[in-house]
């Protein structure tokens, strides 16, 4: 399941943020004469996952835009669905068909790099990336140091519960430490006399890779342990951090605060789940699920586990980069310089062409400066829930993107699935991933 699709068939990307809709169409507003060669125009491809709905709309705006006031160099995009764009991007690659410019989820980059499909970005470019984007945004479109790509949507990590849940268990907040975590947990799980559970204290969901493994991993950056090692070898999850997690999440599902086969999406969003941690864009679909509960629901940052730790959290993301098969390089930067960075104007509000794209159809980037000013737009900003995302920006820490990372994340879900079903105790979770993801991530690509 794709990071783009989740919660029973429900997408973050069909409960935009109310941005107001000239923030896209501005730059058409007033055109301009082009400054390439009239009848001798290069043709730039552009392959994405924004196929169909308000993603499509939503990026053929500035692509018009571009057409529109470039007359030397144009952009054709095409699109596939996310089920199929990596294979999409390697199979095209093989026959010698790759699209100029291509849209990854940062998970693939070290797979495409070793691949030899993504091009590094020329010093300009990098230097303007590392300059204008959040750390946990460049990580995530960078292997090994170097930077490949103009970060587009930024997804962090925290913690949404149900005021109204913990109030009624006589919890004045939500937790600041796992012990606090656990406790709250205990306190909100209720059952009915038959021992059927009622609410679950805290979510725990097998929906999907992203669903199972991302909280996971929010838990583990928090815990300060990280799922890979440095040098992308072998896996580091088997650590103090890695079993503090795995331990947690087995005592929660042991005592009967998770269920993992529900699906944490719905039950949240009907008052079934007191507390569960995921990403930034399910602000927007729960906002339009649960109309005026909504006001029941607050978010707070990923617990730490003890008070007066660093704040750490998971951030995942997509970027856009240029194929080394390209024979326009330096056209295909351009356009995502001036697509990225360049910005556009509406009612005082000012940010990027990218940021204003990802704010409408319900997503962050990771320039916090045009968040905070975008979503202050049309009303937005007057939504607490959005700041701790926001701020998680600061802290978060990237996906690791090794070249296995797609097939280790998968290993690292059966796993944990494993230990949460009572198929496998924390050890030997722990033993299986150690095994399976050092031999994924160790073979030679």
């Amino acid at each position: 399941m794709s990071p783009s699709h989740r919660g029973g068939g429900l997408s973050r990307r069909h409960f935009a943020l109310a941005l107001p809709s000239a923030l896209l169409a501005s730059g058409c507003a007033a055109p301009h004469r082009g400054t390439g060669r009239p009848g001798d125009p290069i043709v730039l491809t552009l392959l994405s996952h924004y196929a169909s709905g308000e993603l499509k709309e939503a990026l053929r705006g500035p692509v018009d835009e571009w057409n529109a006031t470039h007359d030397r160099v144009k952009v054709e995009t095409t699109a596939v669905e996310f089920s199929d764009l990596l294979t999409t991007f390697m199979v095209r690659q093989a026959a010698g068909q790759g699209a100029d410019i291509l849209h990854p989820y940062c998970l693939w980059n070290g797979q495409l790099v070793r691949a030899g499909v993504l091009r590094p970005a020329p010093p300009e470019h990098a230097a303007e990336i590392r300059r204008g984007y959040g750390e946990a945004a460049v990580g995530a479109a960078s292997v090994g140091g170097t930077v490949y790509g103009y970060p587009t949507e930024v997804q962090t990590y925290a913690l949404y519960y149900n005021k109204r849940l913990l109030r009624a268990a006589g919890v004045d907040g939500p937790p600041r430490t796992w012990r606090e975590l656990e406790d709250t947990a205990y306190r909100t799980t209720r059952r009915d006399r038959y021992g059927n559970t009622l609410v679950q204290g805290f979510g725990l969901s097998t929906y999907d890779d992203s669903t199972t493994v991302g909280q996971t991993l929010a838990l583990l950056n928090a815990a300060g342990g990280t799922f890979v090692s440095e040098d992308g070898r072998s896996t580091a999850i088997d650590s103090p951090a890695g079993r503090a997690v795995f331990g947690l999440e087995h005592r929660l599902v042991a005592e009967g605060a998770s269920d993992p086969g529900v699906n944490v999406y719905r039950a949240f969003a009907s008052g079934q789940v007191a507390m569960v941690v995921s990403a930034g864009w399910w602000s927007g679909s729960l906002k339009a699920l649960m109309g005026r509960d909504y006001r029941d629901v607050g978010v707070a940052p990923v617990p730490v586990p003890r008070a007066g730790d660093r704040p750490a959290t998971l951030c995942t993301g997509f970027m856009l980069g240029v194929n080394t098969a390209s024979r326009h390089p330096r056209e295909a930067w351009e356009f995502l310089r001036w697509l990225n960075t360049g910005t556009v104007t509406v009612k005082g509000v000012t940010a990027t062409r990218m940021s204003a794209l990802q704010v409408s159809v319900g997503s962050l980037t990771g320039r916090a400066g045009d968040m905070r000013t975008l979503l202050g737009a049309g009303g937005t900003g007057r939504d607490p829930n959005l700041r701790p995302f926001l701020d998680a920006l600061g802290y978060a820490v990237p996906e690791p993107n090794v070249p296995g990372a797609q097939r280790a994340k998968s290993l690292l879900r059966t796993s944990i699935e494993a230990m949460w079903t009572g198929q496998q105790s924390v050890d030997q979770a722990l033993r299986t991933i150690r095994r399976q993801v050092d031999q994924e991530v160790s073979r030679a690509w």
